[in-house]
């Protein structure tokens, strides 16, 4: 299986895998799409606008916790 590059995956790449995969609900991965959406939208957003998305983000990120603890077998 090839390696995909992160930087060539948009957000609609990322959605339709996370569909394809039924993994919708899964939290890291939203925060993930979230990031990704961030990232396309950063050229429109003011820097104020930008680092307050991305507090956002990292403050969901944050309260996940230790979600993998128990998972590690189907997560990693």
């Amino acid at each position: 299986m090839d390696k995909i590059d992160n930087d060539d995956l948009t957000s609609g790449d990322l959605a339709r895998y996370m569909t394809a995969t039924d993994t919708l609900h899964y939290p890291w991965l939203l925060v993930q799409l979230r990031l990704k959406k961030l990232q396309e939208q950063r050229a429109e957003l003011t820097p104020d606008e930008y680092v307050e998305a991305l507090a956002d983000v990292h403050q969901d990120l944050m309260q996940l916790g230790e979600w993998w603890i128990g998972r590690e077998d189907t997560v990693f």
